[in-house]
C-alpha cells in the first residue's frame, strides 16, 4: 500500500462525522456502564465520568434526544431502547477488543486505552473475524 493510500485512510478514520460517532457513543457506553451499577444516572455522573464540563453534557444530551437515544427526566438520563442497543453493542466491541489486545500481550492500561479507540472505527469485517478467533480459542 502506497503512502498515500495510508495518508487517505487516517484522513478517513478521523474526518468530523467520526469524531461525532465517536463522542456520541462515548455518552451512550458511559450511560450504559453507570446505570449497571447505579438506579439512576446523573448527569453530573456522565460529567465526572467523562471529566468534561456540565455544559458539554448538556449539549450533548439534547444531541442523544435529537437522535432518539436517550430521554432525560430533569437531571436523570435514561436510555431509549435505541440507545441501550447501540450502547451495548459498543460496549461490547470495547469488551472483545480489550480481550483481545491483553491476549496479545498488551498491558492491561494500553489495551484499555487502545480498545476505547478502535472500538469506533474498526469495521463490521475485522470486529467479526476477531470475534470468531476468540471464540475458536476459547473452544
Amino acid at each position: 500500500m502506497s503512502e498515500l493510500c495510508l495518508d487517505n485512510l487516517c484522513r478517513e478514520c478521523y474526518n468530523t462525522d467520526m469524531k461525532i460517532e465517536q463522542s456520541v457513543e462515548d455518552y451512550l457506553e458511559t450511560i450504559y456502564i453507570i446505570s449497571q451499577s447505579a438506579e439512576q444516572v446523573h448527569q453530573v455522573d456522565v460529567s465526572r465520568a467523562l471529566r468534561v464540563s456540565q455544559p458539554a453534557v448538556t449539549k450533548a444530551m439534547r444531541k442523544l434526544k435529537d437522535l432518539g437515544y436517550v430521554h432525560t427526566v430533569g437531571m436523570h438520563v435514561y436510555l431509549t431502547e435505541q440507545g441501550l442497543a447501540r450502547a451495548e453493542n459498543v460496549y461490547e466491541k470495547h469488551k472483545l477488543l480489550r480481550a483481545f489486545l491483553t491476549d496479545l500481550g498488551v498491558s492491561g492500561e494500553n489495551a484499555e486505552r487502545d480498545a476505547c479507540l478502535i472500538e469506533h472505527i474498526i469495521s463490521d469485517e475485522t470486529y467479526e473475524a476477531i470475534k470468531k478467533r476468540m471464540r475458536k480459542e476459547k473452544s
